[in-house]
């Protein structure tokens, strides 16, 4: 690029070569190749050049040049541009005086032009060795080993601790390494000027004039004559004390991580953020059966395989998810593991991404420990919680959660369920005569006798003492009918044998379907219990299904909720004793007869007659306490004279004295 172009004509001259300033000298074909340092050029006539010249010479016209003598010049061997002599008309040839003149300043020109810009460069240099003498945080020295000259820049005595007029170190550089260092400085300054290494390069200790050590960084270049003598060594100097302390800090933190990792009872790996192995602690290797030479470099979902418990389906590995998530991912329950020679175990796990300093995912860690154990345990105890240990089978409380879903499953009319309340007819006679060993032994082989009747999918509980429950899944009533006598006519058939004695069972059962017009778990229990019971009063060893118009199961309701209220009565004192005078029809007698009468006031205070109470006390044997409550009673408590209609009492609640 023709940047700067400087004219100087005569008065009356015409041609315009400034005008040429911002031209390229790749559209100048000819002259681009005429560019040898003081190499003359020249077109004689522009407007009949040589063919070679047709470009130039055309532009040249239009700027109104009719010849021109040009002189290439270079500067520092690099081409810098071009001195010559335009004329407005063309000429046959130019003056030989002319060219040797015109090559005589393109020489003097590239001298004094290549001067300027040697000074120019150097003024630069040295300001820019003067800036960074103060800007650089290496200090440099300089030792000239023929004039024995050791030289010191100021950033490198302050970091020492030394001014500009100190004295004290010149020229000894060596009497400031520490001693225990010396050796191995003087060995890496030895190979370099061997030409055994590019530089020498040393991290070492040097004495601050304060007295203490600092940690230095030290390279230097070595200028050696022909022979390989030295003549020159020159060397920078950074202060690291403090990433020294930092480092051995972190390289303590690091051993006792290291120890930390190998001594902690849980399994650690860790991987870059390609999930690849970088190491496996002690613990991580026993469990997962890998050493740590063989485990470096491989995936972690090759090591660490884990599956789902029950379903034992291929689970992603959690630190590859930690990673991807970019977030810590904890185990909810147990994993299966495998190990390498094919083993299994459980586990449970934690996994984190590692982060560096600009935020960024660098890694992984995975903690796991076994828990093969305390599962088992867990599981153990999970089997105690749900399941009776006489007999193996689910006891009343899980059967009563399984009830619960039942109920919810029939409102929301996905299936139909049915449930059988079923009671030992003869198991107090055995329980009695021959011990509770033998109790609890014919509880768990009716237990087995059951499982082996009803599907899998059903539940069988017991319920308490001789009492089992069976929920029937998908089941209408006429089907549960059939199971029910299924299971009636299997304990009706079984045999039970103990110290050579027989004896033969019977089992009443009550059956209740199971919708969505039921009220809650209690409700439906309760019914297929009284349906029992109105099997058992039937004669025992019979089915009897419930129906909420049953008259029989109505009145076994209705007297258990008297029963309750009896009590309740007993308690709060609602109980009343009334007389009634007794008249002799026929000759007077001495002294008065009175027959006492009974009475329970309701919860809202209403006398209730005996005949709506007497039949749920006498069955639920509530009598003896009403018994127990009339004989107690002061006989002031008789002193009212009511005039009650004469009602029919049985048993002792109605009771005669004579006064």
């Amino acid at each position: 690029m023709l940047d700067a172009v400087t004219v100087s004509r005569g008065t009356f001259a015409q041609c315009h070569p400034e005008a040429l300033r911002g031209d390229s000298i790749e559209q100048w074909a000819w002259l681009r190749g005429r560019l040898d340092h003081l190499r003359l050029s020249s077109i004689v006539d522009t407007v009949a050049p040589r063919r070679d010249q047709l470009v130039e010479a055309r532009r040249l016209a239009e700027l109104h040049v009719g010849s021109v003598l040009l002189v290439a010049y270079r500067i520092g061997g690099a081409p810098a541009g071009f001195l010559g002599l335009a004329n407005s008309l063309p000429r046959g040839a130019w003056d030989v005086n002319l060219q040797l003149l015109l090559k005589l300043l393109g020489t003097s020109l590239a001298t004094g032009l290549g001067r300027l810009r040697l000074e120019a460069r150097l003024a630069k240099l040295e300001e820019r060795v003067e800036l960074s003498k103060h800007a650089a945080n290496d200090g440099l020295w300089d030792f000239d080993v023929e004039r024995n000259e050791m030289y010191f820049s100021p950033r490198w005595r302050a970091m020492l601790g030394y001014s500009d007029t100190d004295m004290d170190l010149a020229p000894d550089w060596r009497g400031l390494v520490h001693p225990e260092d010396m050796s191995r400085v003087q060995a890496a300054i030895r190979d370099h000027v061997a030409g055994k290494s590019p530089l020498f390069e040393s991290i070492h200790r040097m004495r601050h004039r304060n007295g203490e050590w600092r940690w230095v960084q030290s390279r230097a270049k070595a200028r050696l004559d022909a022979n390989g003598r030295l003549l020159r060594l020159v060397g920078v100097e950074l202060d690291i004390t403090e990433r020294k302390l930092y480092e051995d800090a972190l390289f303590r933190e690091k051993e006792s991580a290291q120890i930390t990792l190998q001594s902690i009872g849980d399994g650690v790996i860790t991987t870059d953020a390609n999930s690849v192995i970088d190491y496996v602690n002690p613990v991580a290797e026993q469990l997962t059966g890998w050493r740590l030479e063989d485990a470096m470099g491989r995936p972690v979902d090759e090591i660490f395989r884990t599956f789902h418990e029950e379903t034992c389906e291929p689970l992603e590995n959690p630190l590859t998810q930690s990673v991807r998530r970019v977030r810590p991912i904890k185990s909810v329950r147990p994993m299966l593991l495998i190990r390498k020679d094919g083993n299994e175990l459980y586990v449970e796990s934690t996994a984190a991404p590692i982060r560096d300093g600009a935020g960024k995912v660098s890694g992984g860690v995975l903690v796991f420990h076994d828990v093969s154990e305390s599962r088992e345990l867990n599981r153990r105890l999970s089997y105690q919680s749900s399941h009776d240990l006489l007999t193996g089978l689910v006891n009343r409380r899980e059967f009563e959660n399984r009830l619960e879903r039942a109920l919810k499953s029939a409102k929301a009319r996905e299936s139909s369920y049915a449930l059988c309340y079923l009671d030992l007819d003869q198991f107090k006679i055995i329980n009695d005569s021959c011990g509770h060993a033998a109790g609890d032994a014919l509880l768990g082989q009716v237990g087995a006798l059951l499982k082996a009747k009803v599907r899998w999918r059903d539940t069988l509980s017991r319920l308490g003492g001789d009492e089992f429950g069976i929920l029937l899944e998908a089941c209408a009533l006429d089907d549960a009918l059939r199971m029910a006598e299924t299971l009636r006519e299997a304990v009706r058939n079984f045999r039970f044998t103990w110290e050579d004695r027989v004896f033969r069972l019977g089992a009443s059962i009550g059956v209740v379907p199971i919708t969505a017009d039921n009220e809650d778990v209690a409700s439906v229990i309760s019914a297929a219990d009284s349906a029992c019971q109105a099997a058992k009063e039937a004669g025992r060893n019979r089915v009897h299904s419930f129906a909420e118009n049953d008259i029989e199961l109505m009145r076994r309701r209705r007297e258990m909720q008297w029963a309750a209220r009896i009590n309740a009565a007993l308690e709060e004192g609602r109980f009343e004793l009334y007389r009634m005078a007794i008249q002799p029809l026929q000759k007077s007698e001495h002294g008065a007869h009175y027959e006492l009468l009974l009475r329970m006031r309701d919860e809202n205070g209403k006398i209730v007659a005996p005949d709506n109470f007497m039949a749920a006390a006498e069955r639920y044997n509530i009598m003896p306490a009403i018994d127990r409550w009339v004989i107690s009673m002061r006989p002031r408590s008789a002193s009212r004279s009511p005039r009650p209609r004469p009602l029919p009492i049985s048993r002792r609640p109605t009771a005669s004295s004579r006064r």
